[in-house]
């Protein structure tokens, strides 16, 4: 009776042992490199995400404001600011993911010279983990 009762207590704390561990996740999602570059009314971001364990993919947003500047750093219109953005999936292979995305800006009229057109507060997000970074600069 005592070795039925030692062999039930110790499958019990076995038990109660197997049910608290709580599962690992591996992964500590982060932007390890995020480039950006411009073309004329044309903003590229491409970059690469770390630290993302077994997912298969992960959603990738990109935003930024868009103005056309005249010669005095001004902006002379309401109607030349705009926010544009630009969204993918991308897989994820050995716990990673690489990225591109481009993002236009178009103004009526034109930004054309004198004016400038100028890209502020690049933001690169994967709102799958809810992580973002800001891209430092203007492009």
């Amino acid at each position: 009776m005592k070795v039925k009762r030692r062999i039930l207590t110790l499958a019990t704390v076995f038990m109660i042992a197997a049910l608290a561990v709580t599962p690992v996740f591996a992964g500590n999602p982060h932007f390890v490199e995020v480039n950006v570059t411009r073309d004329g009314n044309t903003l590229t971001a491409t970059g690469k995400e770390a630290g993302l364990g077994d997912e298969s993919q992960v959603h990738i947003v990109v935003s930024a404001d868009a103005a056309c500047i005249n010669p005095g750093s001004k902006h002379p219109k309401a109607a030349n600011k705009e926010s544009v953005s630009a969204e993918g999936d991308f897989p994820v292979q050995n716990g990673k993911a690489n990225f591109t995305l481009t993002l236009t800006a178009t103004f009526q009229p034109d930004c054309t010279p004198p004016m400038t057109l100028v890209f502020t507060n690049v933001t690169v997000c994967d709102t799958t983990h809810d992580v973002c970074a800001k891209v430092p600069g203007t492009f």
